[in-house]
């Protein structure tokens, strides 16, 4: 899977920590999910999404647009 997790966490000055925090994980785990070493489970990714105003679709690379779909 081609996870765009680092790119959008690096394109933010962000460090792993951080996000690790975020998420309630060790950042050797967080470092393990941005390599690809363990699947990040889908309620990480919808608080990566909300966090960085994004989609999932986006941060698993399914899509190139940045911009998250409209909310109902």
């Amino acid at each position: 899977m081609n996870l765009k997790i680092r790119d959008i966490r690096e394109d933010r000055d962000l460090k792993q920590k951080k996000l690790a925090e975020l998420l309630n994980c060790t950042q050797q785990t967080y470092s393990r999910y941005e390599t690809g070493e363990i699947t990040i489970d889908i309620e990480s990714l919808i608080q990566l999404a909300t966090f960085y105003n994004t989609s999932i679709d986006y941060l698993v690379g399914l899509t190139n647009e940045l911009n998250p779909y409209p909310r109902s």
